[in-house]
């Protein structure tokens, strides 16, 4: 189910599962894998950071400066294959990343 809002974006509403925090810092780090391999369907994650930070999503990603910018304090919504996780690395200071499993 989506909201339309004035502003005519749409917005997911969503149950929020499970969650993790992964550190945000100099060096790409990985989160722990979502879901288990070969799951169906894929699955909808809510991203927040408390930093700039660049990520990545893929079975075994590494973060660059190069990979996705995820502005801070701004929630993204990413789609995941399960069995993947997300890298993050910082963009210009170390903090948080939030990654929540989304329930539809």
């Amino acid at each position: 189910m989506t909201i339309v809002l004035n502003s005519g974006l749409y917005s997911p509403t969503v149950k929020y599962g499970t969650a993790q925090n992964v550190s945000v810092g100099a060096a790409s780090t990985q989160s722990t894998v979502i879901g288990t391999a070969g799951q169906t369907p894929n699955r909808l994650i809510r991203l927040c950071a408390t930093t700039n930070c660049r990520i990545a999503i893929g079975t075994n990603p590494t973060a660059s400066a190069t990979s996705t910018l995820l502005p801070a304090n701004v929630v993204e919504y990413a789609e995941l294959t399960p069995g993947e996780r997300f890298a993050v690395i910082q963009d210009s200071a170390a903090g948080t990343l939030s990654i929540t499993e989304c329930v539809l």
